[in-house]
């Protein structure tokens, strides 16, 4: 494995996170295994990730409880821990967006003890509500790293406009957006930003949600409860058209002697701004395969050639 710097802090995170919205993500995916779930947070960690990301939201807190019983386990130091907030659910099960200063402040408190922990390192704002002042709700999380609850400062899913809001103060140490070799949209204005501004880039969906794994075809289909019902990248036409693209990275990855979804991280990796990536996962073995990615080489004449089949 190899290791950075989150931006302005002195907390070291693999490059290879590990994302944990299919540990116990039950509101998010069909037929989920816990304790294929914990197992796979287990074999992340005996891999050398030590930056796992999880959410209030995932499963509506059951992720981070499956993500606390394993990191009883091992010395909390170890771990580099992001979790997110922003996210309210109700008893008749409908969920509001909320980045009251008291609710976010509420919602850590709840993260840290299904986390059963009395800090995380790096906590988000998940996702604006369109009604709180952004510098509102960064100044609560301000407060909570002066309080020691949290060490580091992350907002996600934020147009151009509200990081800058957001970042008034220079209070932001990371960004969380969707990007990927089949979403590269994050490149016209948000990582220029974030380079410019000293703020590390982490990626959501690496592996644009399972296309560039490499395994689907044209007959494969989504179920009825699966959340990527409503990405893009798998609507009809747009869907086809990735499958094209991913069948000619293959060919690329197999010349490099690797596997697209490796090259499809590495090339992350080689991106200026981008301090880590967070693939996720169901199972142990998917994740003692991917962090294969960290031994992928990218030279210039790679990252040409890969441009020109991505346009």
């Amino acid at each position: 494995m190899k290791y950075t710097q989150l931006k302005k802090t002195d907390i070291q995170i693999s490059q290879i996170g590990l994302g944990t919205n299919a540990v116990g993500g039950h509101n998010l995916y069909d037929n989920l295994n816990e304790e294929n779930g914990k197992d796979f947070v287990r074999a992340a960690i005996e891999e050398g990730i030590t930056f796992i990301d999880t959410a209030n939201i995932y499963g509506k807190g059951r992720s981070e409880e499956l993500v606390g019983e394993v990191l009883r386990e091992v010395p909390r130091d170890q771990i580099i821990l992001a979790t997110k907030g922003a996210n309210e659910w109700f008893p008749d099960g409908t969920v509001r967006l909320n980045n009251e200063p008291a609710f976010l402040r509420k919602s850590l408190e709840e993260s840290l003890k299904r986390l059963q922990t009395d800090y995380v390192d790096l906590y988000y704002i998940h996702n604006p509500d369109g009604k709180t002042p952004i510098g509102e709700a960064v100044g609560e999380l301000v407060r909570m790293k002066e309080e020691g609850k949290i060490r580091a400062i992350g907002i996600s899913n934020m147009t151009i406009e509200q990081v800058k809001e957001a970042n008034a103060h220079g209070d932001i140490n990371a960004l969380q957006l969707e990007y990927s070799m089949l979403n590269r949209s994050v490149e016209k204005e948000l990582l220029p930003y974030c380079v410019e501004q000293n703020i590390s880039f982490i990626p959501f969906g690496p592996l644009a949600f399972g296309l560039l794994g490499g395994k689907y075809t044209k007959d494969f289909t989504l179920t009825a409860n699966d959340w990527r019902n409503s990405v893009q990248l798998f609507t009809n036409g747009e869907f086809e058209k990735n499958l094209a693209k991913v069948e000619k990275l293959k060919e690329f990855a197999a010349a490099k002697n690797t596997t697209v979804s490796h090259l499809a991280l590495a090339w992350l990796l080689a991106q200026d701004g981008v301090d880590a990536v967070i693939p996720g996962g169901k199972r142990p073995e998917q994740i003692r395969d991917t962090v294969k990615a960290i031994n992928v080489n990218l030279f210039a004449e790679d990252l040409k050639r890969i441009n020109d089949i991505l346009a």
